[in-house]
């Protein structure tokens, strides 16, 4: 089946994949069935050349997620205006079906950390997440769906659950939740949390994204599982189960399979995908049936 020119502000519920140069060609020769295609924001803030070109064309026949990793929505700082203008010109430019950004920091004063950081959840932070999303939403002139993270450490001084935290700063910006489940089970392991418990309680009615990755797993200095969210790997089969704990709370979402590291041929990916797409098909009918069983 081929993909059809896409319309509307809106996913489809089915599994995306994150687009790679190294698959241009291949997408445009044979336009696979995919439900969508999601890019890094920063990696297309360029104002020509062949990574648009491309991009261009591919969005011709799919929707699009554009997914910041840049902009530091969780920094002690203002948010930067001239990387907020660079993203409005990529969704005016592209007007993608989503654009998404993470709970997260990645700038002090006037540099750039290659990772995206945690903080602490404390009233402060908060107020400074709610401010950020909110000045973000009106510069973009669109909703901002927010990330979970991946978390490794704990602050002590933090006094508000993280589900909580997420849940307040939607109610007070009206943003969308980004329900990333390979996040979900890295922080649940390394904090000896469960993992499920975290998905009951997260509010699915607000997610307008999932996403699905791979992990890599070591061992912390008291020999106990540590979970690094790698992106370099297939889904592990505890994610894939987990996600389909999610999708009986939240039914059938967009959802994105994260493979942005050792990034194997396009038919390994598309292979993630059909399997997300099987598990999406199957609750869809659980629930049809659910209503047919009712009437």
């Amino acid at each position: 089946m081929t993909a059809s020119k896409t319309q509307g502000y809106a996913l489809p519920a089915r599994a995306g994949l994150g687009l790679k140069p190294e698959h241009y060609e291949t997408i445009l020769a044979n336009r696979p069935d995919v439900g969508f295609f999601e890019v890094h924001a920063e990696n297309y803030m360029g104002a020509g050349g062949p990574p648009h070109r491309y991009l261009e064309a591919i969005t011709e026949f799919y929707p699009l997620s554009l997914h910041g990793v840049g902009l530091s929505i969780g920094a002690a700082h203002e948010l930067d205006k001239a990387h907020l203008k660079r993203l409005r010109g990529l969704i005016d430019r592209y007007r993608p079906q989503s654009f998404s950004e993470h709970l997260a920091w990645s700038t002090h004063d006037t540099g750039f950390l290659n990772d995206l950081l945690p903080l602490p959840y404390t009233p402060e932070t908060l107020a400074r997440v709610i401010d950020h999303v909110d000045e973000t939403q009106q510069a973009l002139g669109r909703r901002l769906l927010l990330e979970n993270p991946s978390t490794y450490v704990l602050f002590a001084d933090s006094t508000i659950d993280e589900v909580d935290f997420l849940a307040t700063i939607a109610e007070r910006t009206a943003c969308g939740l980004l329900l990333d489940v390979n996040n979900v089970m890295v922080s649940a392991v390394n904090h000896r949390l469960d993992a499920a418990t975290y998905i009951d309680r997260f509010p699915v009615e607000l997610v307008g994204e999932i996403h699905l990755a791979g992990y890599d797993e070591t061992v912390d200095d008291a020999g106990d599982r540590l979970l690094i969210d790698a992106h370099g790997t297939a889904v592990k089969s505890d994610v894939v189960a987990l996600y389909e704990h999610t999708l009986a709370r939240s039914g059938p979402l967009p959802t994105l399979i994260e493979w942005d590291n050792d990034v194997p041929d396009f038919a390994t990916l598309q292979a993630e995908a059909a399997r997300a797409d099987a598990m999406l098909a199957a609750e869809a009918l659980r629930r049809n049936g659910q209503r047919i069983r009712a009437a």
